[in-house]
């Protein structure tokens, strides 16, 4: 994974953070393919001093801004309350696939971690920028057919009730780029399967696809400098 660092580091700052510190940035689900996307951009980041990751095992990434806060329930954070004090954004990746999975195990993953984050950072960091990774198809209402897609909406909107710097990031297709792999063997499979189509993709249906390094990139820009809008669709992420 240190291989994600041989391109130039970005230059940062501008927009809402001109003359603030550097920012402390926390990504949840680091592991994961959009995760280790977010965490690569952030390592590269030149106004990001520290990215603190959380989750139950370790990513493997080596950076001296790197810390790695290991725990065993992820809806239980009080363990890592003073390290989350003080934190500027909060990149919310942790998910998991809704095939095989009733609505109770969805809910635990996809709403309730994600809620337990949100609820800590309110006490201890309120002012944090707190993007929360859902998908394009999320049902704002909460009340729809597709299942993953209402529990998505009910936790975008408690997040971004709960936090007044609080976003929804809802990404299309997304192509893996710098080494970053999908933990779900089915996608794995069909992301070298379409591979070589991503090209055609991205120019046919441009505000449809992304990039795990895109994405990371647009959540930085989000922490600098905020967004007109709270729920950011492809276009807007791209």
């Amino acid at each position: 994974m240190t291989a994600w660092l041989t391109r130039r580091r970005m230059a940062g700052g501008g927009g809402r953070r001109q003359g603030w510190d550097l920012m402390r940035v926390v990504v949840f689900g680091a592991t994961g393919m959009v995760g280790q996307g977010v965490l690569r951009e952030c390592l590269l980041a030149e106004d990001v001093r520290e990215v603190l990751t959380v989750g139950r095992r370790p990513t493997g990434a080596q950076d001296p801004k790197l810390r790695e806060l290991t725990v065993a329930d992820v809806g239980e954070l009080d363990a890592v309350r003073a390290e989350l004090t003080g934190v500027d954004a909060c990149f919310y990746c942790l998910g998991v696939s809704s095939l095989g999975l009733d609505e109770a195990a969805y809910t635990r993953v996809s709403y309730d971690y994600p809620m337990a984050a949100a609820r800590l950072f309110a006490e201890v960091s309120p002012q944090v920028t707190f993007v929360y990774v859902s998908g394009q198809g999320t049902d704002s209402s909460g009340r729809g057919r597709v299942m993953w897609a209402r529990v998505k909406g009910r936790a975008e909107n408690a997040v971004m009730d709960l936090l007044p710097n609080g976003y929804a990031a809802r990404p299309g297709f997304i192509q893996p780029t710098y080494g970053a792999v999908s933990k779900t063997r089915w996608y794995r499979f069909g992301y070298a399967v379409t591979r070589p189509l991503f090209p055609l993709l991205r120019r046919l249906l441009p505000n449809q696809v992304t990039t795990t390094d895109g994405i990371g990139r647009a959540m930085l820009r989000v922490a600098r400098q905020g967004s007109p809008v709270r729920v950011l669709g492809n276009r807007e992420l791209r």
